[in-house]
């Protein structure tokens, strides 16, 4: 029974790392006014009719704080690739020279920096409720566990278990979070 019961609390301890991890990759793709080029993993391409992530088809760099610099695998692919940078609106006007695409990181205005906290401290929401989601489905699998013979005392042991699992989950996506913020609202 206890290991039944030890598998619970691993698995739930997984899924609260898992949502953990998600945030940490979203946070990345924030703009914060310096150039990352993690800002282009969710830009698609259409690429001979299969739309691809943008980093399959290009090399992205930043030769400097606030340039990212794009090169194409291919140079028939500049124009495909500008379309998606436009298309997928990341608050940046490509620049085509022939042979490499430039885009220039426009400093963030106060506006935008309130949207991006906002829309980040949204989604350390959705993280925790995934990770308080994942808590409630351990503790009442736990709870069935008593039908089948674990003790109350025990039960109670993994409870508590899973319970500092998540206080420690929670910590993690609100550590992750607030790091966010202060990023943004560093001029």
């Amino acid at each position: 029974m206890t290991e039944k019961a030890n598998q619970i609390v691993e698995k739930a301890k997984e899924q609260m790392s898992s949502a953990s991890k998600f945030l940490e990759e979203s946070l990345k793709t924030y703009r914060a006014g310096k150039a990352n080029p993690l800002l282009f993993n969710n830009v698609m391409v259409d690429y001979y009719g299969s739309k691809c992530p943008l980093p399959q088809v290009a090399s992205i760099t930043t030769p400097d704080a606030k340039t990212i610099l794009i090169q194409p695998w291919e140079r028939n692919m500049i124009g495909p690739i500008e379309k998606a940078i436009m298309d997928a609106n990341v608050g940046m006007t490509p620049q085509n020279n022939g042979e490499a695409i430039r885009c220039t990181v426009p400093a963030l205005t106060e506006e935008r920096r309130k949207e991006l906290i906002k829309k980040a401290k949204a989604e350390g929401e959705n993280a925790k409720n995934v990770i308080r989601n994942a808590r409630r489905d351990a503790i009442d699998a736990l709870k069935k566990l008593i039908k089948e013979g674990l003790g109350e005392d025990m039960e109670k042991d993994f409870e508590d278990k899973t319970q500092k699992e998540t206080d420690a989950a929670v910590k993690t996506v609100e550590t992750l979070v607030a790091n966010k913020e202060k990023e943004i609202l560093t001029v």
